[in-house]
């Protein structure tokens, strides 16, 4: 075995897993790994669709194989691959469900491998949720699945670009299913964890906020839906008794509107399409989604699979890229702060 350095040995590792191999998954693996990053950079992925996807879209990375023993810096233009095989060739675009138990071992891989320290943090690339249940395992998302697999008590999903922070209280729910879910005691539990880790992971003193109402505004005092003064106000109300310094409920439509947002470290959103369409707007080639609460650093992309455009080579890795750089920092935050 090649001794490791001080120097290397303090180098973070990234696992970044493929997602979706018919998707844009693989290629935008190959493009960060184009790009400098502090950080030793391992893919999780079959080493031969990598290979097959390089040579379509016309990458010039040189893989190699993971080893586990040795951290390094990254070097622009290389990529480390754990190798896990497909159960089936894939082809780009075209979704074959013998592969859907392949999304999930590699996650798996990827998740076992960040409880253990050998990944600081991982990077999910998109999958495609209808297949993995078409195969036969319920699969609501990313959000939920590492909350289970890790033994969190609840994941937040919270969605960034620059300075901007959007929570969510309730994730893959359809609409007539929101309202229901949402309790005092849901909602208490996601500003706990939205506030511990705004503090713990990006360094914020007493981070301030939003609080979303569910109803256009904001209820209007009762008129257009009571969730407002039965379980939202309440649950801001015993939060701020416990210190938390939330604010609300906030009508969705104003929010947003920038000096309103700039008196706000985060908003706190009710449901997946409330808060969600601003930070795409804002910035879809550089959103990144975080998931709180979890005991190891996860971070993704901000969109889909685009099958429409795997194979192609004009997937645009700014959000992937994003999601790495993020990682980073709270994967050294973590360090510093456990």
């Amino acid at each position: 075995m090649k001794p490791t350095s001080n120097l290397e040995s303090e180098v973070p590792r990234i696992a970044l897993t493929c997602g979706e191999p018919a998707g844009i998954g693989p290629e935008l693996c190959l493009a960060v790994a184009s790009e400098t990053f502090p950080c030793d950079l391992v893919c999780l992925c079959d080493m031969d669709l990598l290979t097959e996807r390089a040579l379509r879209i016309g990458s010039r990375v040189s893989l190699r194989r993971y080893d586990p023993l040795t951290r390094a810096q990254h070097t622009p233009g290389t990529l480390a691959v754990y190798h896990h095989p497909l159960a089936a060739p894939s082809v780009a675009g075209t979704l074959d469900v013998r592969n859907a138990p392949y999304v999930l071992q590699v996650l798996d891989r990827a998740i076992d491998g960040a409880l253990a320290r050998e990944f600081d943090a991982i990077v999910t690339a998109p999958v495609h949720k209808g297949l993995i249940n078409d195969a036969g395992t319920a699969f609501t998302g990313h959000t939920e699945y590492l909350a289970q697999r890790t033994h969190a008590s609840r994941a937040v999903m919270l969605l960034t670009s620059g300075t901007l922070r959007v929570a969510l209280a309730t994730t893959h729910l359809p609409l007539k299913d929101v309202s229901a879910a949402l309790n005092i005691e849901l909602i208490c539990e996601v500003l706990e964890i939205l506030h511990r880790d705004l503090t713990q992971r990006w360094g914020l003193t007493a981070p301030r906020i939003a609080v979303c109402g569910l109803n256009p505004h904001a209820g209007e005092g009762g008129y257009l839906g009571d969730e407002e003064a039965r379980v939202i106000a309440p649950a801001i109300e015993r939060m701020r008794a416990r210190g938390i310094e939330a604010r609300g409920p906030v009508p969705a439509d104003t929010i947003f509107v920038p000096h309103i947002l700039a008196g706000y470290d985060a908003v706190l959103a009710m449901y997946h399409d409330q808060g969600l369409p601003v930070v795409k707007h804002v910035g879809f080639e550089s959103a990144v989604n975080v998931t709180l609460g979890l005991p190891i650093v996860r971070t993704s992309v901000d969109h889909g699979t685009a099958l429409e455009l795997a194979g192609s080579g004009r997937a645009n890795p700014g959000s992937f890229s994003a999601a790495v750089h993020v990682a980073l920092h709270l994967a050294a935050r973590r360090a510093v702060h456990g």
